[in-house]
């Protein structure tokens, strides 16, 4: 059996299956996206609730995995060189496991690195400004009087959608007929900015009718159903 036991965040959240891949996340649009990845591929995984509330990030046990404090973050006991293999940012994690499992990513080397571009297309432009969007629609910004800082995220948020949506013309999924880590990036934070962020009607979210589309697809797979619910939030 493997012994993770060199690893401090074992400590907090120890490990029934340490021969499993550990994921330490929560469901949130970034969290999901490797638990959605994890059963795609159906790597064995086991998976620990990191807790806001509580702030579970914020433990020496979580920031000796992850020094930058987000989740998500796994533990392979099993990576390069049979040696295990602490991991985080959501997009490394991505393209590990689907270099790990050999699927969700094309294997001939221009597809390979056309998967990447959207993987960082989505790191880079949509999570940050869809979340700030958030912040300034839902959250404590909503209180600011000044509304320019929330317009500014709903033009940026509009202009990514209309990037997105002019892709997916006449494809399928972001790579065109093949599912991929592209799409599983990308398309729970557009659920995210409709649903949980209540957005859908302030970026005109039905003016992508392309968007809404492989969102409806995306959303209608069983692993995503399954994967948007782990780890299980607290009752």
């Amino acid at each position: 059996m493997t012994d993770l036991s060199a690893f401090p965040i074992t400590k907090k959240w120890p490990a029934e299956h340490p021969d499993r891949i550990q994921l330490y996340s929560l469901p949130t649009p970034n969290g999901v996206k490797i638990s959605i990845m994890l059963e795609e591929t159906g790597l064995p995984y086991e998976a620990h609730l990191v807790r806001f509330d509580t702030d579970d990030q914020m433990t020496p046990e979580f920031l000796s995995l992850n020094p930058n404090n987000k989740i998500p973050a796994i533990l392979d006991p099993k990576g390069p060189d049979g040696k295990p293999l602490p991991l985080f940012e959501s997009g490394a994690i991505l393209i590990y496991l689907a270099d790990k499992s050999g699927q969700l990513i094309p294997q001939d080397a221009a597809g390979r690195y056309e998967a990447m571009q959207w993987v960082m297309f989505q790191m880079g432009g949509i999570g940050p400004m869809f979340g700030q969007l958030g912040f300034f629609h839902k959250f404590a910004g909503k209180e600011y009087e000044d509304k320019r800082p929330r317009d500014r995220y709903v033009g940026e948020s509009r202009r990514l959608l209309g990037v997105l949506d002019q892709r997916l013309e006449g494809r399928d999924w972001i790579l065109g007929d093949q599912y991929s880590i592209a799409d599983i990036a990308t398309f729970p934070w557009v659920r995210n900015l409709a649903g949980f962020y209540e957005a859908g009607e302030l970026v005109g979210i039905q003016d992508f009718p392309n968007v809404t589309r492989v969102l409806a697809a995306f959303v209608a797979r069983p692993a995503v159903a399954k994967g948007l619910n782990i780890p299980k939030r607290p009752s």
